[in-house]
């Protein structure tokens, strides 16, 4: 009975994990994405709204029924196990929670549906497998931002906080302020063209700031996750790899077993005919 329980469960396994099955689940996260977003559309929400509530209803069973049929298939420990499957009962169990009185705010949380695309394509798994494999080298690049940031708001609000109060009052403001510089945004005719008409050399402060936070940590950033990223995929080439040799092995095995197996026979074969050329 156990086996058959496992034979059943195997089969139900791979029929959830057949491609047409994966495709069909992706389309529908697409269709339901698409709902939600016509749902903030005025002019097609308020003729077709019961019509998109209908079909984000739909879509909500079908992906109920799917994570049950997992959760069935897998077993409750190894379903939740899994880091995939855990995140997409997280994010459908978030729009079962009725949207209601205090929960209200949680009928916009139903578009986090759509991340279900992250887990159900192979390759942006892999993106976002290798975006957390980069975390611990991203908070190092993270901490010495911040510091930077940190000394940088330090001597800018003791430098232009007098005269600019607006921009470099205080800490916070300071830090804000340096932040859209580094972004690029509005940086010099916004912010540092007036305080250079104050201060004519503040361009020996901003300059080597936007130098070390935007060209220089920015790109760290950039190399960190790069670099995971080819880590991942030189491991997923390593496994398949290991798969390779280990069917080849196993191929090799076989073939050695089957040689042995006709050498065994081809032997008694020449018994027999000696014995029937001693008997004649």
């Amino acid at each position: 009975m156990a086996e058959l329980d496992r034979g059943w469960r195997a089969d139900l396994y791979a029929w959830i994990e057949q491609r047409w099955v994966h495709r069909a689940v992706i389309g529908i996260i697409v269709l339901n994405a698409v709902v939600l977003g016509l749902e903030t559309v005025p002019a097609i929400n308020d003729p077709y709204g019961p019509i998109l509530t209908r079909l984000d209803r739909i879509c909500l069973t079908i992906f109920v029924i799917e994570l049950g049929l997992a959760m069935i298939a897998m077993g409750p420990s190894r379903f939740f196990r899994d880091p995939w499957r855990f995140f997409d009962f997280v994010v459908v169990g978030i729009a079962l929670v009725p949207a209601t009185g205090a929960f209200s705010v949680l009928r916009s949380l139903r578009v986090l549906r759509v991340l279900r695309l992250a887990s159900a394509s192979p390759r942006m798994r892999s993106v976002v497998s290798a975006l957390l494999a980069a975390i611990p080298g991203l908070s190092s690049i993270i901490a010495l931002l911040l510091l930077l940031f940190y000394v940088a708001a330090v001597m800018s609000t003791k430098l232009f906080g007098p005269v600019f109060p607006e921009w470099f009052g205080s800490i916070g403001a300071s830090m804000y302020t340096l932040f859209q510089i580094m972004t690029l945004e509005s940086w010099s005719m916004g912010i540092v063209r007036p305080i250079m008409a104050e201060f004519p050399y503040a361009w020996l402060f901003f300059v080597p700031f936007i130098m070390m936070a935007t060209f220089t940590m920015l790109n760290l950033f950039i190399a960190v996750i790069v670099e995971a990223m080819q880590s991942q995929s030189q491991a997923a080439q390593a496994r398949q790899m290991a798969e390779i040799e280990a069917i080849a092995e196993e191929k090799e095995l076989e073939l050695h077993q089957d040689i042995g197996k006709l050498r065994a026979e081809i032997r008694e074969l020449r018994k027999l005919l000696l014995a029937r050329g001693g008997g004649s």
